[in-house]
C-alpha cells in the first residue's frame, strides 16, 4: 500500500548521453501486492505524478520526486477503497500525498540500479532503497522494480488493524516507470 512510494524506480539509465525527464503516466503503474488472511491482495494507485532527472553518463545527478494521491488507491472493490483511505490506514483527508524523494541512483552493473531516499507516509518518513531495471529504445525509457515495506513504519493499519494475523506487515510495491527525453 506504501507502494506510492513506489516511486524511487524513476531515476536511472544506461549508457547513452540522453537526459530522461518526463514521465508518461498514462503507460505507468504503481502496484501493491499484500497478504490478507494469508491469501495474496492486489492493488493499484491510479493517480500519482512523478519528476525525473536522469542521464545514464551522470548517475550522480539524477533525481527523482513521486507524489502519490493516496485517495487514487484501488483495492479492487468501492468498500475497501473507502477503508483503505481512511482514519486506520492512510487517512487521507489528512495526509492525501505519499512523497518520495530520491538521495542517491547506483549503478549495480549492467541495465540494473538501486534507488535510495526518503519516503513519507501519513506524517511518518523512511529511507528505502529499490533495485530496478532500466532500458531505454527509441527515445523511451522503461523503469522497472519492486520493493517491500512494513505498513508498520508508517503507521498504516492502526487500532484493530495493528495486529499482522488478518493483514500482513510486509507489502510489495512493484513499479513500472516510462519516461522520455525532452529537451
Amino acid at each position: 500500500m506504501r507502494a506510492l512510494l513506489a516511486l524511487p524506480m524513476l531515476v536511472c539509465l544506461s549508457a547513452s548521453a540522453t537526459e530522461f525527464n518526463t514521465v508518461d503516466a498514462d503507460h505507468s503503474s504503481l502496484v501493491f501486492v499484500y497478504r490478507q488472511m494469508g491469501v495474496p491482495v492486489d492493488g493499484r494507485f491510479r493517480k500519482f505524478s512523478a519528476q525525473i532527472s536522469f542521464d545514464p553518463a551522470r548517475t550522480n545527478a539524477a533525481r527523482a520526486v513521486i507524489a502519490i494521491d493516496l485517495a487514487s488507491v484501488d483495492t479492487g472493490s468501492a468498500e475497501g477503497d473507502d477503508a483503505v483511505a481512511g482514519k486506520s490506514w492512510f487517512d487521507s483527508k489528512a495526509f492525501p500525498v505519499a512523497r518520495f524523494v530520491s538521495s542517491a541512483i547506483k549503478p549495480l552493473g549492467g541495465a540494473r540500479y538501486q534507488v535510495t531516499g526518503s519516503l513519507a507516509i501519513k506524517g511518518h518518513t523512511q529511507e528505502i532503497s529499490a533495485p530496478f531495471t532500466f532500458s531505454a529504445q527509441a527515445g523511451k525509457a522503461a523503469f522497472d522494480g519492486s520493493l517491500t515495506l512494513r505498513r508498520a513504519d508508517f503507521a498504516i493499519g492502526e487500532g484493530e488493524w495493528s495486529d499482522f494475523d488478518t493483514v500482513a506487515n510486509d507489502v510489495q510495491i512493484k513499479f513500472h516507470i516510462l519516461a522520455v527525453a525532452r529537451p
